[in-house]
């Protein structure tokens, strides 16, 4: 075996190639000339000083570059004296390191291109601060994919945490005011709104189904429970009025798709629709307003979800404790409970659970009904908020209910997960959405930096083996 290559050492490495110094002179110079631009942009730094950290930064990345031609120097001359069996057991530790980290190497690449996208499209986004926070971001990100393998029963939800921690670390470095009292009653009262109108989507993508009427039930609840009580109906009468429906949505919904194996997606699809458009004929009777309906929402209503509600006296909207509850019993009770020990049997396999005696048509039906059940919610508590019934009011729920049990670490093959998973994963977006708000990006940005970041975060998450490879 040849010998490990030998860095030469010095005080200030230099490549034998002259080439490669110039090369090296040539990208500090680059990067510090982006560097001092973007300080002179910060009103609140001096000349003086945007010089010094530009003359630092030039001189530190040029030694480091330097450093690391030195190395690929030094390992090209072993590779040229080094037998072919050195060399292809060289080749074979690059081919599993490669292996081993693909998936951290392209999440980090594609942050990496998307903070140059946003840097070169956005002026608002050219600022110290950013460039900071994205590096810190990327260094919580490697942090997360090597320790977490430590954490193979709970992987995906010590990864969500740690993404969740440098969210919420990069906010309040950007964004002045992020951990003040009323931003963080908002974030936590719009995750509460979407974290009730998760928990169908997690529980029928326990069992490996898919639920996309959600946003079509919340909005027609959200305009039939204002209509109902500006017909007289008792507002307590029409809310658990509203609640039975969506079970009833929920209960066709689990029948028909389990009929139709393989086609939940398509079923579910299709029912939402019709449950909008039926709900909007109904309602805008008489009406030219088809899809919104005007009243006066009941005190109690409103404080339930309202910013300024409060909860047996303390100025804290009801909707964020009602959520808190629920988390509480789902998790606790999917745990700890013969239903919910049932509900994983048959995710993870349910021909075994058939076997021994589990019925998948109640369960499959079970789950269903319990997604209507908590979209109806999710729309009641919307009219609370808002004051006004609008039947597009679920339509950023289509996407989010689905990211968050996704993110949160449940497997949509069933079996794997759990709503304690879709908390973390919810709170990860409404983090993310509230720190885009507050650097000022349009929504169309904000829709095009969101899908991007779901998509490394995912795949960072690294699955681990569905329960039906290792039984």
């Amino acid at each position: 075996m040849s010998e490990k290559p030998v860095v030469r050492s010095s005080i200030l490495p230099i490549p034998k190639s002259i080439g490669l110094v110039w090369l090296n002179i040539a990208l500090a110079l680059i990067l510090a000339a982006i560097g001092l631009g973007v300080g002179f942009a910060q009103s609140g730094l001096a000349a003086q000083q945007v010089i010094l950290y530009t003359v630092l930064m030039a001189a530190t990345v040029f030694v480091l570059l330097n450093y690391v031609a030195v190395v690929f120097e030094a390992r090209a001359e072993a590779r040229a004296v080094a037998s072919e069996e050195d060399q292809e057991a060289e080749s074979s530790r690059l081919r599993q390191l490669w292996a081993d980290n693909r998936v951290l190497a392209i999440a980090m690449a594609t942050l990496l291109v998307l903070y140059l996208i946003l840097t070169a499209a956005i002026p608002e986004f050219r600022s110290i601060k950013n460039l900071i926070g994205f590096l810190v971001l990327e260094l919580i990100l490697l942090f997360a994919f090597k320790i977490s393998g430590y954490f193979a029963a709970g992987r995906s939800a010590f990864i969500g945490l740690i993404v969740l921690f440098a969210l919420i670390v990069i906010s309040a470095f950007s964004i002045e005011g992020f951990l003040s009292g009323p931003n963080i009653k908002a974030i936590l009262l719009f995750a509460a709104f979407l974290g009730i109108a998760s928990v169908g989507q997690t529980m029928v993508a326990l069992l490996g189904g898919l639920d996309l009427s959600i946003p079509f039930v919340i909005g027609s609840s959200n305009i039939a429970l204002l209509f109902l009580i500006t017909l007289g109906v008792p507002s307590y009468v029409a809310f658990g009025f509203i609640l039975v429906l969506g079970g009833i949505v929920g209960f066709l919904n689990g029948v028909m798709s389990y009929r139709l194996q393989g086609q939940a997606l398509i079923v579910t699809l299709g029912t939402g629709f019709a449950v909008a458009g039926f709900t909007q004929i109904m309602t805008s009777i008489g009406s030219q307003f088809a899809g919104n309906v005007f009243g006066t929402v009941p005190g109690w209503l409103s404080n339930l979800a309202a910013m300024n509600g409060r909860f047996f006296g303390i100025p804290f909207p009801p909707t964020i404790f009602i959520w808190l509850a629920i988390a509480v019993i789902l998790i606790v009770g999917l745990k700890t409970t013969t239903w919910g020990r049932n509900l994983y049997a048959l995710g993870g396999n349910r021909r075994s659970a058939r076997l021994i005696g589990i019925s998948e048509f109640k369960y499959w039906v079970g789950c269903y009904v319990i997604s209507g059940v908590f979209a109806a919610l999710a729309g009641s508590l919307l009219l609370g908020w808002s004051g006004g019934a609008f039947i597009g009011v679920g339509d950023p729920y289509l996407f989010t209910t689905l990211a968050a049990v996704v993110i949160g670490g449940t497997s949509l093959l069933g079996g794997n997960g759990g709503y304690g998973f879709t908390v973390i994963g919810v709170l990860v977006l409404q983090v993310l959405t509230s720190f885009l708000l507050g650097i000022g990006l349009e929504y169309e940005w904000q829709q095009f930096i969101f899908g991007l970041l779901i998509l490394p975060m995912v795949a960072l998450y690294g699955r681990s083996p569905h329960i039906r490879a290792t039984v």
